[in-house]
């Protein structure tokens, strides 16, 4: 065996050459990984003893892709990614590449340079960059295309998810499956690749399975209409598939040109930037500096579930999707039934889709155990409160738990904004009690707050972030005030969204330009969504503010079929009404708020500067650990636009100098409102950002 570089070894046997790349964690293309796979392939094919070559890696991967850090870092050092791709695919002798695990972006471009590809049955294959606001930019655009056709890669490049080794094969992406020891397969095939004389295959020479798609824009038009709703906003998507339709229109080389153009664009634009910084901000949210990695975590192979409504139903389902038991209770039979009911249809339309088998919808409801007594989670590991928004009612829950949980039990609260140092005052477990906000619907919604006790026990903590994971969600700590990071942000954005309709701007208009700005949905029809009654009493309420004078009205959102919008039976879509709008007048007018026509980009900075500013205070407090944190809470719980990177990140591309000086015009009209927060003030002074 010969070692090319600190990377990459060349072992030759019975004539075929075996290059084995093994640079951890999971062989990457930087630069050493490249000259590596530059300098063992020409050593091969120089070498008159080697007849074929083959490609495989060690660890527990194939090439899983480029190495982004090189993004946007002063470019690449060492071979370019380029000159690896030529020198193989323009080999004289045949490679294969032998694929293990995941080979995706960069890994499977280098892949489809080789002349055959082979994979075990658990392989992944796929170029998921527009996932990272980026396109396949080493050929991947032209090359799959005229592998898999124009279809299968529109699927694959416009959506980013990958495909497992059955259905590569089927598309003709690998050649063979193979059992056993992948070397000894790969080896293998390559001898009989000899064996057969089999031609050298050249997939950028391939236009067969292009050909079809040649004249039928109808194809990509349709692939555009599915995907219209999610892909609002992107740059990457479309450019995914303006760089198939250059496959199926233009030659290799033309087509190359256009990926070259599309991808430069995209790099240097801010949605990459964006997208490329939430993908880190997602790894670094479950670092805590106080908490070791090597923290020891607490067993949870049983969990309690208290509530079974909306919140409590979905977290059961997170917990028993990653197979972990749920003892779920409720104060009355009809309540546990009507949420049993609810798991059950929300599995089975899972399944109607072909998600999930009808089998497994029957293993997820048969972890679940049902409960009138909070006695049946003596044995839990891990129990969590998911009953309404009341602090006597939370208390008075903890208290019971304290003494029913076994010693050890982590005792968690699905509060939205409540005390959790509160809750936790009532047991003798303080230590032992955590909040895991979940955003609704929680089986749907991706982000969890690991709410932070001023007691709270590192292992506990630990545990909390790591089930987070487990259960395929992102965990983000947060220290412990009212509404913690994201509810605190969003009540400083509601405080001026209800102002900004009281001088003038119909619900309608404020919701546009922040579903314009990429938000999902408006303040308003989020609010008609969540319900306007929730914490509204019809006993005390004397129409005092505009909410009271809304749900008298018998407008209280969706749940009516009337709030700030109006509702057809059976459907969301929000309608404006004009009568809302002239109460809104009628209101203001009784408060002297004098009517005026205010802009789309007032309506923008009102309401998001405010949350910057709030962020800035969080930050300043120690509530957040760091600004990414924050914009991972918003891009992940409240649908902020991923390809603008979190309201902190958008800041900085703002300019913290452009945000405090519009703040202090609009201070004018509310001095103790639009006062900078200490941090955004010094950090704008000295020309810095949120980092």
């Amino acid at each position: 065996m010969t070692a090319i570089n600190q990377v990459t070894d060349l072992d030759v046997r019975d004539g075929i050459a075996i290059l084995t790349l093994n640079s951890p964690p999971v062989n990457a293309l930087s630069g050493p990984v490249r000259d590596g796979l530059h300098k063992g392939v020409k050593q091969a094919i120089d070498d008159p003893a080697v007849k074929a070559i083959v490609l495989v890696c060690a660890g527990r991967t194939f090439i899983a892709g480029a190495d982004i850090t090189e993004l946007g870092s002063g470019g690449p050092q060492g071979a370019s990614l380029t000159d690896v791709q030529d020198m193989m695919e323009g080999s004289s002798k045949p490679i294969v590449a032998a694929i293990h695990g995941t080979a995706l972006g960069g890994g499977l471009e280098v892949a489809l340079c080789c002349h055959y590809r082979v994979g075990v049955a658990s392989a992944q294959f796929g170029l998921p960059e527009v996932k990272l606001g980026l396109l396949p930019g080493a050929g991947g655009t032209q090359r799959l295309p005229r592998i898999v056709g124009a279809e299968m890669a529109l699927e694959m490049m416009g959506i980013g998810d990958p495909i497992g080794a059955v259905k590569a094969l089927e598309v003709g992406l690998i050649s063979e499956i193979v059992d056993g020891d992948l070397t000894a397969g790969g080896v293998a095939f390559a001898k009989k690749l000899l064996a057969e004389k089999r031609p050298l295959v050249r997939v950028r020479d391939n236009d067969a399975r292009v050909a079809p798609a040649r004249g039928k824009p109808e194809i990509f038009a349709a692939f555009r209409k599915a995907h219209e709703r999610k892909n609002r906003g992107f740059l990457a998507p479309e450019y995914n598939i303006r760089c198939v339709e250059a496959a199926v229109n233009l030659p290799f080389e033309e087509g190359l040109a256009v990926e070259a153009k599309l991808f430069r664009e995209l790099l240097q634009g801010p949605q990459s930037a964006a997208q490329r910084y939430m993908f880190f901000a997602e790894r670094q949210a479950a670092k805590i500096p106080d908490v070791p990695a090597d923290t020891p975590l607490i067993p949870v192979n049983k969990a309690g579930v208290i509530g079974a409504g909306t919140m409590g139903g979905g977290i059961t389902m997170n917990f028993v999707n990653a197979g972990i038991p749920v003892t779920l209770v409720e104060t009355s039979q009809e309540a546990l039934d009507r949420g049993l009911k609810v798991i059950r249809g929300n599995y089975e339309n899972t399944a109607r889709k072909g998600k999930i088998t009808q089998a497994d919808v029957e293993a997820r409801m048969g972890l679940i155990k049902p409960a009138l007594d909070m006695q049946a989670l003596a044995d839990a590991d891990m129990v969590i409160e998911a009953v309404y928004e009341n602090m006597d009612l939370k208390k008075d829950i903890f208290q019971k738990l304290d003494a029913i949980c076994k010693p050890g039990a982590i005792l968690a609260s699905n509060t939205s904004a409540l005390d959790i140092n509160a809750i936790a005052a009532v047991t003798k477990r303080p230590e032992y009690v955590v909040g895991t906000h979940f955003f609704s619907p929680a089986n749907v919604m991706k982000l969890v707050e690991v709410v932070r006790g001023g007691k709270t026990a590192k292992n506990v903590i630990a545990t909390a972030m790591a089930m987070s994971k487990r259960i395929g969600k992102i965990g983000v700590l947060s220290g412990v005030c009212y509404g913690f990071i994201g509810n605190r942000m969003l009540f400083a954005r509601t405080t001026q969204s209800n102002r900004i309709i009281l001088e003038g701007a119909a619900p309608a208009r404020v919701d546009k330009v922040l579903t314009d700005f990429g938000f999902p949905m408006g303040p308003f029809a989020m609010s008609d969504l969540a319900g306007i009654d929730v914490g509204w009493n019809p006993k005390t309420s004397k129409g005092e503010t505009l909410r009271d004078r809304l749900c008298e009205a018998g407008r209280r959102g969706q749940k009516t079929n009337a709030g700030y919008y109006d509702y057809k039976p059976g459907d969301r879509t929000p309608v404006a009404n004009e009568d809302v709008v002239k109460m809104i007048r009628e209101f203001a007018a009784s408060k002297q708020i004098r009517q005026r026509d205010v802009s789309d980009e007032e309506i923008l900075q009102r309401c998001l500067f405010p949350m910057v500013n709030e962020g800035a205070k969080i930050l300043s407090e120690g509530i957040a650990i760091r600004a990414s944190d924050i914009d991972t809470v918003w891009v992940h719980g409240y649908g902020w636009p991923v390809y603008r990177g979190g309201p902190m990140h958008w800041a900085n591309s703002i300019g913290l100098d452009k945000i405090v000086a519009r703040m202090r015009e609009f201070a004018k009209d509310d001095a103790a409102f639009w006062t900078p927060a200490p941090l955004l003030e010094e950090l704008a002074a000295k020309g810095g950002g949120f980092k």
